[in-house]
């Protein structure tokens, strides 16, 4: 299968996204499309996936935008990178778990390049380091077409998270990348598109 790899500079507003996932997920189904790996950021955004509770938005001024992925009220914010996938699982393996098994490792093996140790949870998915949440994971599949994706907090503003039970965690238990090492941040984008597109095709 062919990928294509994006990577936004500007960042991305997000309905701007997801609108241009769903168009690629359509000529995925109708013309055999290419697959596609996103890297981008989003201005400060809340989103609500099926899961989610109204109780878990702690500033009612808060404009949360509903979405059709799986998880709760999470946010994404500058500094925190998105990666967007649409994979086509009818031409690959029908295995949700494998997938989600294979992001996991690939935020890990990402993370371990600026010697930060982290590790996944079977009760509590995402990926975690020091009993803190480090990336959020949200698919959603459609006649086995997965999208959505992951995000991983590099250098954004956690002060943001203090506006909603993010993931249904308490809030102070998020961290980022600035947070967890003193490594210069070198090659982000650089790094995810390898790490990411090495993994993904061994789907």
């Amino acid at each position: 299968m062919s990928i294509e790899v994006k990577i936004s500079k500007r960042k991305i507003p997000y309905k701007s996204a997801m609108n241009a996932l769903h168009k690629r997920i359509q000529k995925i189904k109708s013309s055999n499309a290419n697959e596609l790996i996103w890297i981008l950021e989003h201005p400060l955004t809340y989103t609500a996936g099926i899961r989610s509770d109204k109780n878990e938005i702690i500033d009612k001024n808060v404009n949360v935008i509903k979405t059709n992925r799986g998880g709760k009220i999470t946010l994404h914010n500058p500094g925190q990178k998105i990666i967007y996938f649409v994979l086509n699982l009818n031409k690959r393996k029908k295995d949700i778990r494998r997938l989600v098994n294979i992001i996991e490792n690939s935020i890990i093996e990402f993370l371990s390049i600026y010697k930060i140790k982290s590790k996944k949870d079977k009760k509590n998915i995402g990926i975690w380091v020091n009993n803190k949440k480090i990336a959020a994971i949200g698919l959603r599949v459609s006649r086995w077409i997965a999208y959505h994706g992951c995000s991983i907090n590099i250098k954004n503003n956690l002060d943001d998270y203090k506006k909603i039970i993010p993931c249904g965690l308490d809030n102070t238990k998020i961290t980022s990348m600035t947070k967890e090492t003193k490594i210069n941040l070198f090659n982000i984008d650089r790094n995810l598109k390898k790490i990411f597109l090495k993994n993904i095709n061994k789907i």
